[in-house]
């Protein structure tokens, strides 16, 4: 394997005695040469195994360092890496395992009882955690480890979540991974100095590729959590003395309403990042009534996910925005004739770097739609201002058609969610037989306070156009959401019809 490639081994010559991981549920703690030691028995073991080149290698695990163990020693053989969402049925798993076709799947003792089912669609399996799991991650093995590894070979492939459909296998080359690790260190400044704790899944681009691998690359320390409360991040980051943290909008929204938010200055910390989502306005407020640097990101895992730069002094000035792209990829935003949209101007974003995705496993169809000519259709809009900040707008197919107008449900989401009593928002279109789409709002209220529709319109009118404010608003007691905290604006639809 060229070293270049293997720079986790190359890191642990430069910090052999720096702490490279620790597991928050016991404390226990790996520095950069026990990470590398490991994830070379591990290689060793896969190799001893029948483990081959291009063969894939899939984990069911919590958040765990046997992630880390998989990921590497994947890397070092030229094995391909699968980590598989738990939080999906087993009929799901059992399909995207039928998909890739691993022939190793290593299962954590805490789904065991899952992996009965699943047992019929792997060759071979073993469990992680035990003393026979102890024995692989400390022995020594004599099988040669595969050198012949290229950059754009593959070493991961993550599924995507599945709300527009069946989860699809984005395959990501070494050279993908590396380059976004690149870009978000130097982008984003971090030192061998930062520690971050990740509470996101590391079966999703989010908890693996977003800020724990760039943590690593970067010699830096990574706390590995998994159950998410408010009070319990809070402490670990006073715990841990954190520099950094990447969360998503729903944590940030649980964290805020904490009393030990509200007494702590949080002196450790650079930055607070949010992601895969658009935040609310009141998360923004909290942090800025703290004087705390806070910041949106945008990102999805077929590029990257990183992608966006802005300094937290540009965030406060330019509320919403994700700022200007990374120093290493290229953005552009392209309108519905394929032109180049004009400053503050509505375009789908393109992205083009070599942080991004291969292609789809066994899809090619869907990458011929996704890829062209190097370039990424992301299937999100954006808009960019005059002094090159970004602002990303939608989803492409949730734009709502009402009445000839195009209606882009963020802009109604940013104000409704400013609105003193509503504590969440999502906007759709439905269907109607007057205006084509009914712009439908649902709200969940802070206390499960009762507010009339007509004092939300009232507010909205202030605010926005009136083609914008929507016909009609559903108060719900809680809105549905994906496995990675985004509010699943397809159950609404399938809600709506079925009421």
């Amino acid at each position: 394997m060229r070293r270049e490639l293997d720079w986790l081994e190359n890191r642990a010559r430069l910090s052999p005695n720096k702490n490279a991981v620790i597991l928050d549920i016991n404390n226990m703690t790996w520095t950069y040469r026990e990470l590398n030691n490991r994830s070379s028995a591990v290689a060793g073991w896969l190799t001893g195994q029948g483990v081959k080149k291009g063969d894939r290698v899939a984990l069911l695990s919590p958040n765990d360092i046997s992630y880390f163990d998989l990921f590497f020693a994947c890397g070092k053989i030229g094995a391909i890496f699968v980590p598989l969402n738990w939080r999906l049925s087993v009929h799901e798993l059992h399909e995207i395992l039928l998909d890739c076709t691993p022939v190793l799947l290593g299962v954590h003792r805490k789904f065991e009882n899952m992996f009965t089912a699943l047992e019929s669609a792997v060759p071979q399996s073993f469990y992680i955690g035990g003393a026979e799991y102890d024995e692989i991650v400390t022995g020594k093995n004599d099988h040669k480890l595969i050198r012949e590894i290229s950059e754009h070979d593959p070493l991961a492939i993550i599924y995507t979540g599945g709300t527009t459909g069946k989860p699809k296998g984005v395959v990501l080359s070494h050279q993908s991974i590396q380059w976004n690790a690149i870009n978000t260190i130097l982008s984003w400044n971090l030192t061998q100095e930062d520690v971050t704790i990740n509470y996101m899944p590391m079966f999703h681009t989010g908890g693996l590729n977003a800020l724990s691998l760039p943590i690593l690359m970067s010699g830096g320390t990574l706390v590995i959590a998994d159950q998410y409360s408010g009070q319990k991040a809070v402490h670990s980051i006073h715990q841990y003395n954190c520099t950094i943290i990447l969360l998503v909008p729903t944590m940030y929204h649980l964290l805020i309403q904490t009393e030990e938010f509200r007494k702590s200055k949080f002196p450790s910390m650079k930055i607070f990042l949010s992601g895969a989502a658009p935040c609310p306005l009141q998360v923004y407020e909290a942090f800025q009534e703290k004087g705390l640097a806070f910041k949106e990101g945008y990102g999805l895992t077929e590029a990257g996910p990183n992608n966006f730069f802005i300094h937290h002094e540009d965030a406060q000035v330019k509320r919403g925005s994700v700022g200007k792209p990374m120093l290493f990829n290229d953005i552009k935003l392209v309108k519905e004739k394929g032109q180049e949209a004009n400053v503050n101007e509505v375009g789908e974003l393109l992205i083009k770097g070599k942080h991004s995705f291969s292609h789809y496993w066994n899809n090619e169809f869907a990458t011929l739609e996704t890829k062209k000519d190097g370039w990424v259709h992301t299937g999100d809009l954006a808009k960019k201002d005059q002094e090159g900040f970004h602002y990303i707008v939608g989803r492409k197919k949730d734009m709502i058609i009402t009445g000839g107008e195009n209606v882009y449900p963020l802009e109604i989401e940013h104000w409704v969610a400013a609105h003193p009593a509503v504590d969440e928002v999502a906007v759709i279109g439905l269907p109607d037989d007057k205006w084509g789409e009914l712009v439908t709002a649902f709200i969940v209220t802070k206390h499960s306070y009762v507010i009339e529709e007509e004092e939300l319109i009232n507010y909205c009118e202030k605010k926005l156009g009136r083609y914008k404010i929507p016909k009609k608003f559903i108060q719900l007691e809680e809105l549905p959401k994906t496995h990675v905290g985004k509010i699943d604006k397809k159950k609404l639809k399938e809600f709506s019809r079925q009421t």
